[in-house]
Parts: structure tokens; sequence; C-alpha cells
């Protein structure tokens, strides 16, 4: 079966940052999906953090409309993430309604009308086909696709969610060690995503996105260059004991490095200890949420190597976000368009849809 894995649409962002509202970056997505069988939409298609969800959903419609026209009768798997918790939140309280709900495995399947939002997005298709699976699909018996959001049970970098995952894990005295399953990861960061959506459900104003925005401005100020602000110096060097503080807390292990390199590498780190304590036996895990797709050319192909000699890959994002892409790296490893191919008898290939547009084809 011939198939594309996309992640990090974000679809109805209110920043303006998803650039399949861009008629250039939606016509190439719908060029490659020609001939497509099966589109894995791989967590964060919407963009649910910074409104009401019927907003989203309707600054979303004609980019779905658009997929749909483009698969034809071809099948769709949307994989929910953090940032669109709410496709499968409905589903998974409903299998506990009747008593204990059964174990969560690594693959459920929720169907179309796991929430009013899945089955608009149905409608939306047109005639390809949708299913709901979480929190991952078994693409092959040796591929396996999740949107990854539960490294931030194991990731090293404190960013808000980070934070308070770890407080919610030290609250409930489920350390990072301690995962299972992926019922002890939903313990811990369901009751984080239902507060954040709730947030979200009722700013109108765009001010359920502040968290995250707190955490792009905290990191840009640490991470600047020499012409950082008085701010960002005072800031700078109080950062290393505040993370000391923070891991005495017990909210750690956290380290207090933010360049680049580090950011690729704790999420990999993170990743690799998802798939470890979930025991997925595959020889490709395929995943997205950082951003931050990969391996690319000149990548060290160890850090995406997983025990066993299995490798983890990176469908990047389809977001322009500019302290990614305009000051630091440009065309580099968060430029927008990524996308991972799957053919039956061949290993996954990342590839990048829109590495041939400018800047200004994607940014509002």
């Amino acid at each position: 079966m011939r198939t594309l894995v996309v992640s990090d649409l974000h679809l109805g962002a209110r920043t303006g940052v998803d650039v399949l509202r861009r008629p250039a970056a939606l016509g190439a997505l719908c060029e490659r999906l020609q001939g497509v069988e099966r589109l894995v939409l791989l967590g964060d298609t919407l963009e649910l953090r910074h409104g009401p969800a019927h907003r989203a959903l309707e600054d979303a419609a004609p980019v779905v409309r658009a997929i749909g026209r483009a698969l034809g009768d071809a099948e769709v798997v949307l994989v929910p993430g953090n940032h669109d918790h709410p496709l499968v939140a409905p589903w998974l309280e409903a299998r506990a309604q009747d008593g204990p709900a059964p174990p969560l495995g690594l693959e459920e399947r929720a169907g179309p009308g796991a929430s009013a939002a899945t089955r608009r997005v149905a409608e939306l298709l047109g005639r390809a086909s949708l299913d709901v699976a979480y929190p991952g699909i078994w693409l092959r018996d040796d591929v396996y696709a999740t949107h990854g959001h539960y490294l931030d049970r194991h990731a090293t970098v404190p960013s808000f969610e980070r934070l308070a995952a770890g407080a919610l894990g030290r609250f409930l005295r489920m350390a990072p060690q301690d995962m299972a399953s992926p019922d002890d990861y939903e313990l811990v960061l369901a009751p984080l995503y239902a507060l954040l959506d709730a947030i979200a459900a009722r700013a109108r104003d765009g001010r359920g996105a502040a968290p995250a925005r707190a955490s792009v401005r905290a990191w840009e100020l640490l991470s600047a260059d020499g012409r950082r602000p008085w701010r960002g110096r005072l800031l700078a060097g109080a950062f290393p004991a505040g993370i000391a503080a923070l891991n005495r807390a017990g909210l750690g292990p956290l380290r207090p490095d933010l360049s680049g390199e580090e950011l690729r590498r704790a999420g990999l780190r993170a990743m690799r200890d998802v798939v470890r304590h979930l025991g997925i036996g595959a020889r490709h895990v395929l995943f997205g949420h950082t951003h931050r797709a990969g391996p690319l050319p000149g990548d060290d192909e160890v850090e995406w190597t997983l025990a066993g000699g299995g490798r983890l890959l990176n469908a990047g994002c389809w977001v322009f976000e500019e302290m990614y892409v305009g000051r630091r790296w440009g065309r580099g490893p968060y430029w927008p368009g990524g996308a991972i191919a799957l053919d039956a008898g061949s290993g996954p290939e990342h590839v990048r849809l829109l590495d041939g547009l400018p800047a200004t084809a994607l940014k509002g």
C-alpha cells in the first residue's frame, strides 16, 4: 500500500504559521497525494490550543476538502497528538464509562466517530474514508508510527509542557522511569491536555496559546547571540541555577542546554526512551511532535538508531516558525513540508515537498 505520512500541520493556528493555508504549499501536497492509497495524519493535524475547536475546523475546512479531493477513494488515518488530543478524548473517556477501561494498546481504532470533530473531518474529506487510531498505528509489521507526545515525559528540555508533566507525575508519584504502558503516559499527560484544551475552548482571543508563547519567548532570550538584551543576559545567568532547583524539586532530569544540537539530541533520547518503555518492537518508528525532520543528510545516524538496530524517523512539520527558520537554520531541519513515504517492499523514506518554495510563499 502506497502510504504518505505527514505530521504537525497545525491547521487553524491563530498565529497563521500553518503553511497549508498558502496555495503553493497546499498545491505541492495535493500533487504528491496523487496515487497515494493511504494518508496518515500523524498528530497535531488541527491546532486546538489557540481557541474553540469549531474555529479551527472552520479555518481548516478548505485544506481538508482539498486533501480529500486529491485522495479520491483513498484511506486517511488520523492519529491525534497533544495539540489535537480532543479529537480522541471523548472516545478515551467513553471506554471507562461502564467500568474499568481495558488496557490501551499500541494501536486502538476509535473510528471516524471518535468525537464530533472527527465526524466533521470525515465529512470534509468527501469520498476519502477516515479512521482514527491512537496512540499509534502499525503501518507494517516492521513500521510503527505515533505522534511522539509521550516523549515529553522523558525530555530534558525545560519546556512548559515538560515542566507541567513533571509536576503532575510527581503529584501522582509516577516517575518517568515508571512508564510501562500507554495508560501510564495518559494518566500523567491527559489531565494536562484537558486543562489546556478547556482554556482554549473558552479563550476566543487566542490566550489559549499563551503557555507555548511563553516557552518560545524564553527560548529566544536564552539562545540569542551576543546581541542578547539585558533581560536575556540576566535570565541566562540565572538559568543553570533554576534548572538545578527544578531537578532538586523532583521535576527533572532537566538540562540547562538550549542549543539546536541539544534540542535534537534531547528529542531523540526521549523518543528512544518511549520506544523502550512501551516495548515497541518495530524496525522503523515514525514520529513527529518536535518539528525537527530527520534523519537528513549530514545527521549522525547513530543518534537516530534504536537499541537492536532499529531506526527513528521524524516526519517534520508544516508550520513556518520564524525563530527556527528565518534567523537560524534557514532551509534546514525545521523547514516545513516534510513527509515520510512508505511503499510495499521498501523502507520508509523521508521526503521534503516544499524545499523549492521561497519563504514569501509560506509565511503570513
